[in-house]
Order: structure tokens, then C-alpha cells, then sequence
């Protein structure tokens, strides 16, 4: 007897019937809907990169050397190699002088005492640290003209710019003043925000700090020691990148739901006082998902015992939910969230609004249903200040608020009953389709072996 080789023969019905088994289950499979989330074609790249000056106080003060036994100067130094070591590859970061080449008496020329030490753009990490190694403490503080100064290394654009202000006075040179010149800077809406960190520790420095950062939206940090400033600026730097993309609108809590601002999607700041609450309203349809979170910043020396709560109400005061600190583990921001889902309308208040159309009147709380009814955002803190530290201004916050369709529930008896019967149907057919194939096949072998 012959062998029997069935391999050519049989290769091309095996083929066809197991094409016909592929194209019916992936009509099928075409039917049910992809869940995972693809990218959007075309996204939007990032205009510009975050960009950064860093402003620092080179004048004869920084001599002194009261931060752990070293001198101010060297503290800032050691602070700044590392914060450039660590910077990231897309950050444009700057440095630029003040009171650093002037070692004569003459206030006038003195006060003119600011350069740009490396220009902000790609930083090479060797240049730029061996620049700030040659510095030695000289002259001045002309810090409002330095501010001037770092505005225009930053230039202008779309995107939010910083400048980080290191000093360890306040200004000898006014005019210009530098909460002028800070007014001045946020009054003409180029996105700059000024962080100002202060290596003294006395009342005039503190004051004149916390008013430039209060001008621009920034934050004011007191620093006592070399790890303090070195984490500080990097996370200023780290900020920038975050930040850069969105510019957060100013905006003023209230105490009340009633009189609260009303809030569409979008980044906001605002200030936040000791022991204060801030109210906001945020219009959501039947049907929408509400999500929000809140940032605030202890700019000053809190109490260790702190924590940040917001909360979503009714116009009545109805709790709807509550978001408590994340826990994300960052000293120098305390942070939460929350997420509601409005409940969606019924069939008969959809067929009375039907009826009604758009001749429905507004709602006791001013609104109408096509607009959406207010939810209460409410933020809470539990931020106190150590002795002697000022409850004015408020703590920096920023709120971000967004408002999406709602996520069907995953496991929703249409959904997932749909779902479950179209993956029956499937496993049949194929079941099914390879039971036939492989039993034609056997059929076919044996009445071949019967021929030879």
C-alpha cells in the first residue's frame, strides 16, 4: 500500500473553511464596541517648553554665614548645582544676577548691578554651574530691576513663565519699587508668576517677599536650611513643567453657595485664609459627571497637623461627596479630589420637559434644568500658623473643575447582559464552524485511505 499524503490535498479545503470561520467571527466581533481609549489623531503639540529664570541675590549680605554653620552665598550655590544636575530636559532655565559685579560705593551704579549670568534657553549643566561657581558677594539689591530684568529673558507668549527670586534682603535700590514692579508685571498679562524665597528672616524681607509673590500669583517660602532651599527651587522648577500649559484664571470664593462664583471647566486660583471655607458653584446636567480637586500651598510655617477637604452640596447644604487629603506624600502641597455623577432624568420628567420645551421656568436657585443645576463646591482646611506668622494673604490654591458625560455603569444589566450574549453567539459559531471543519476533514481521510 501506497503512503498516503494528504498534505497538498487537503491544505486548501482545510483553508477555505477555516477562512470562513475567521471572517464570521470577526463580522461579529466587528459588532461590539472597542473600549480602550485611543489616542486623538492630530493631538496638539506643546507650543513651548517651560521656561524658568532663576533671580539671584548676589549682594554683599550673602557674606553672612548664619545656615548650618555656612555662608549664605555657599548655601545657594550648593542648592543651585544640584537643582541644575536634576533639571528636566525639556525645562528652558535661565540665571541672572543681582548686586554681583558692583564692589564700588556709588549707590546710583550700584543700583544698576544686574546681569544675565546664563541666558534661558537648553541648559549645558557644566557651563551653567561653573558660571555660578565665580560668584562672590559684591554690591547692591536692586531686586525691582532685577525682576524687570527677568521678564524680559523670559520674553513673552501663550504659555504661564516663572521667575524664582533668592535673596536674603529687601530692596536697597527703590525706585522701583518691586511690589510695583511685581503689579506692574501681572497688570500686563504676560503669564509670569514670581516665587520669592527668603534666606533672612526679618519682618521688612518677609513682607516685601510675600507682596511681590502676592502680586503674580507665586508663593513666598522662609528658608532655614541648605536641604529646604535645595527642594524648594526644584520643586518650583518641577511646577513650571506642570504648569506651563494651562494658565489658572484668578478667581474669589465666597462663604455662601448663593453668592459663589460660577465656575465652567477650567484651572482656577485663588487665596485662602486660616480656618476659612471657599465656595463655588459648578452647573451640572442631569446625566454629567462632575470632577474637581484642590491644591493649597502652606507658603509660610504651618502647624504640622494639616489636611485639605472638598466638598460637593446641593444648593440646600446636602452633602453629595466628600474628598479628603490624597496623601501624595509632597510637603509642600496638601491636595484632593472628588467625582459626582448627576442623576439622569426619567421618562416622565423627559416627557414633561418634552411638553414644556423651552418654556420651563428657572429654578428657585436661578438655573434651569438645560442649564444645569448648581453644585456647591466647598474647600476646607485645616492649615493653622505657627507664632507669629501673618494670616494675610490667604494660602494659594488652585482648583481645577471639569464636567464629562457619565461613564455607563460597567456592570449595567444592558450593558454587560448585551455584551454577554454576543460572546455566546460567538463561542457557538466557532465551536460550531471547527466541529464541522475537522469532522469533513476525517471523513475525507478515511474514504482517501480506502482508495489505496
Amino acid at each position: 500500500m501506497r503512503p498516503v499524503t494528504i498534505t497538498r490535498r487537503r491544505l486548501p479545503v482545510a483553508g477555505r473553511l477555516l477562512g470562513v470561520l475567521t471572517v464570521t467571527v470577526g463580522a461579529v466581533l466587528g459588532g461590539i464596541p472597542a473600549h480602550a481609549d485611543e489616542p486623538a489623531a492630530g493631538a496638539a503639540a506643546t507650543a513651548e517648553a517651560p521656561k524658568v529664570d532663576l533671580v539671584l541675590d548676589v549682594s554683599g549680605s550673602m557674606r553672612a554665614a548664619d545656615i548650618q554653620g555656612k555662608s549664605r552665598i555657599a548655601v545657594a550655590q550648593q542648592s543651585l548645582n544640584e537643582v541644575i544636575d536634576g533639571l528636566p530636559a525639556e525645562t528652558e532655565f535661565g540665571i541672572r544676577t543681582l548686586g554681583a559685579t558692583y564692589p564700588g560705593d556709588n549707590k546710583a551704579e550700584g543700583c544698576k548691578d544686574t546681569k544675565q549670568l546664563f541666558p534661558v534657553g537648553k541648559t549645558n549643566k557644566v557651563e551653567a554651574k561653573t558660571a555660578v561657581a565665580t560668584l562672590r558677594p559684591t554690591g547692591w539689591t536692586p531686586i525691582g530691576l532685577a525682576l524687570r530684568g527677568a521678564a524680559q529673558d523670559l520674553g513673552t507668549g501663550p504659555t504661564t513663565r516663572r521667575i524664582v527670586l533668592i535673596t536674603d534682603g529687601e530692596d536697597s535700590c527703590a525706585p522701583p519699587d518691586p511690589c510695583d514692579v511685581a503689579r506692574e508685571l501681572a497688570a500686563q498679562g504676560i503669564h509670569l508668576v514670581v516665587d520669592t524665597l527668603g534666606l533672612a528672616h526679618d519682618d521688612k524681607t518677609r513682607q516685601q517677599l510675600l507682596c511681590i509673590a502676592n502680586a503674580t500669583g507665586g508663593t513666598y517660602t522662609d528658608v532655614r536650611t541648605q536641604e529646604q532651599l535645595t527642594q524648594k527651587v526644584k520643586q518650583l522648577v518641577g511646577r513650571a513643567g506642570e504648569t506651563h500649559n494651562v494658565t489658572p484664571a484668578k478667581v474669589t470664593g465666597t462663604d455662601v453657595c448663593e453668592s459663589a462664583p460660577v465656575l465652567s471647566p477650567g484651572v482656577y486660583t485663588d487665596r485662602e485664609k486660616f480656618s476659612e471655607h471657599r465656595v463655588y458653584r459648578v452647573p451640572v446636567k442631569p446625566g454629567q459627571e462632575l470632577r474637581a480637586s484642590v491644591s493649597v500651598t502652606p507658603d509660610r510655617a504651618v502647624a504640622n497637623d494639616y489636611g485639605v477637604l472638598l466638598r460637593a452640596t446641593d444648593t440646600s447644604g446636602q452633602e453629595l461627596v466628600r474628598g479628603t487629603d490624597g496623601s501624595s506624600g509632597r510637603t509642600d502641597v496638601a491636595s484632593t479630589g472628588l467625582r459626582w455623577s448627576a442623576p439622569a432624568a426619567d421618562k416622565s420628567e423627559k416627557a414633561e420637559k418634552s411638553d414644556k420645551k423651552s418654556s420651563a421656568a428657572p429654578g428657585a436657585d436661578g438655573s434651569s434644568d438645560a442649564a444645569g443645576r448648581p453644585v456647591c463646591l466647598i474647600v476646607s482646611s485645616s492649615f493653622a500658623g505657627q507664632p507669629g506668622v501673618q494670616a494675610e494673604p490667604g494660602l494659594p490654591l488652585e482648583l481645577t473643575v471639569d464636567v464629562t458625560e457619565a461613564s455607563p455603569a460597567p456592570d449595567g444589566p444592558a450593558m454587560g447582559l448585551g455584551r454577554g450574549w454576543i460572546l455566546l453567539l460567538v463561542l457557538t459559531l466557532a465551536g460550531l464552524l471547527t466541529g464541522l471543519v475537522f469532522g469533513w476533514v476525517a471523513r475525507w481521510r478515511i474514504a482517501v485511505w480506502r482508495e489505496n
